[in-house]
């Protein structure tokens, strides 16, 4: 019986456990024991040395417990919150496991799928200089992009792609891909791309791949869909779990406050005109729209992000962002993902999310890597028994209090600032002037051929 095909009698069949943990059978074979340092490890030399270059010596715990049995070829099953770098932990041994190897035209060797465009660039720029080191070609394929363009570079070659499952569906399809060489395949972030409707091109997708490669599952949460998962396509899998089942972060503080509805959108763009970088979240594009333009009529430097942008869009708003031609990032659910900033420490909810996971991912953009940071929610009257409900099923109890616009807790809590008034026209002319890209008439996906950008980044 294939690997893909295995009757729940081999007795692989995992059961989920108290806590959000998932229970697996006993293994027979070793699970090798973490590694405190790089040097100790069984990286090749190029990659060691890189990551001397980049000043990276001791591994996060994440990365110590993963690195000796991906290496060793083990399936893993891997969780620990957002920030808290599994990109290295899957990246180092799939590179490690690949490199020596050459791709066939449309062939890749390694998969990494990932549920957003942004995450799989995320993905790209951290890999690209360990790749480069061990001669590696790496290719990102999203939507939003030319198709076309994606393809040349799978005919060209490259060893690793980073996809996004919907855009690998359709050069899968289109014969522009072929998965049938792929030894290594990574899902990072797989409950998000089960939440996202991805779950059936995600298995479709592994189906390509060959039953006896090694898989690896990352995953900031382990619930049934990616129970589900492991259960079809890991064979004898190690469990590594280095964070609480609800991603609790000890840097990270959480607060509520309560404030009236006729009190909110003037204490959000105050919270918005404070010194520094914030992310502030809402419920639709719609609504970031809307408040987009009511922080730029305000003088508060502010760029939208959402799925209405078109790819280059997206990418010229998080660069700005990031540089600080922008200091308020508005976004829906699509920024709670694979967007990475240095020493961002306030994420704000002005809409809380509906799901617990969604509130965990959203304050994932801050306290990374060990940083520190303040989840803020303004929760209004009719919404503090849901609000409630989505503390406790992510495990958080939270600092509350209830402010106004002018009070001195929420300056304490944010360092909310009068805005200077003075309209900002454009924050980020990239950014925030480009028009919307055409959409297919029938799909709503961007036409090819419409973005003068290059629909893949190939690294040599």
């Amino acid at each position: 019986m294939t690997r893909n095909a295995r009757s729940p009698a081999r007795g692989r069949r995992p059961a989920a456990a108290r806590g959000g943990d998932i229970a697996l059978p006993p293994s027979t074979t070793p699970v090798l024991p973490a590694v405190e340092s790089f040097a100790d490890s069984a990286l090749p030399a190029e990659l060691a040395q890189e990551l001397a270059r980049h000043g990276i010596s001791a591994p996060f715990p994440i990365q110590a417990a993963t690195l000796p049995n991906a290496l060793a070829g083990r399936d893993i099953l891997g969780r620990g919150r957002t920030g808290s770098g599994k990109t290295l932990a899957f990246g180092l041994p799939l590179l490690a496991r690949t490199a020596g190897g050459r791709a066939q035209a449309h062939r890749p060797l390694a998969l990494i799928l990932v549920p957003t465009r942004e995450l799989a660039q995320q993905v790209t720029e951290a890999l690209a200089p360990y790749a480069r080191s061990v001669r590696l070609r790496l290719t990102t394929v999203v939507g939003g992009l030319p198709i076309n363009r994606q393809a040349r570079a799978l005919r060209d070659g490259a060893e690793v792609v980073i996809a996004t499952p919907g855009r690998l569906h359709d050069l899968t399809e289109r014969g522009d891909c072929r998965l049938d060489q792929v030894r290594i395949t990574v899902l990072d972030e797989a409950d998000e791309m089960s939440d996202m409707g991805f779950l059936p091109q995600v298995t479709r997708l592994l189906r390509l791949t060959p039953a006896d490669g090694q898989r690896m599952l990352f995953s900031a949460t382990l619930d049934r869909n990616v129970e589900r998962l492991t259960r079809q396509f890991l064979n004898d899998p190690v469990l590594h779990s280095v964070d609480p089942a609800a991603g609790v972060v000890a840097t990270m503080e959480h607060h509520l406050l309560h404030v009236a509805e006729t009190d909110k959108t003037a204490l959000a763009v105050r919270v918005a005109a404070r010194r520094g970088r914030v992310i502030m979240f809402l419920g639709t594009k719609h609504a970031v729209n809307r408040f987009c333009k009511t922080l730029l009529a305000a003088g508060v430097r502010a760029a939208a992000l959402h799925g209405g942008k078109s790819q280059p869009q997206r990418a010229r708003t998080l660069r700005a962002f990031k540089e600080g031609e922008v200091t308020v990032l508005v976004a829906t659910n699509v920024a709670a993902r694979g967007i990475h900033v240095d020493d961002l420490d306030l994420v704000v909810n002005v809409d809380p999310p509906t799901e617990h996971k969604d509130y965990l991912h959203r304050g994932g953009r801050t306290a990374r890597a060990g940083g520190s940071g303040r989840v803020v929610t303004l929760v209004l009257p009719g919404q503090r028994g849901d609000v409630a409900r989505l503390m406790r099923d992510a495990g958080i109890t939270p600092h509350t209090a209830r402010v106004r616009p002018d009070d001195p807790e929420l300056v304490r809590i944010t360092g909310a600032r009068v805005p200077s008034g003075v309209p900002v026209e454009s924050a980020a002319p990239a950014a925030l002037a480009a028009q919307p890209a055409g959409r297919h008439p029938r799909h709503g996906r961007p036409r090819a051929g419409r973005s003068r950008r290059a629909a893949s980044r190939v690294t040599r």
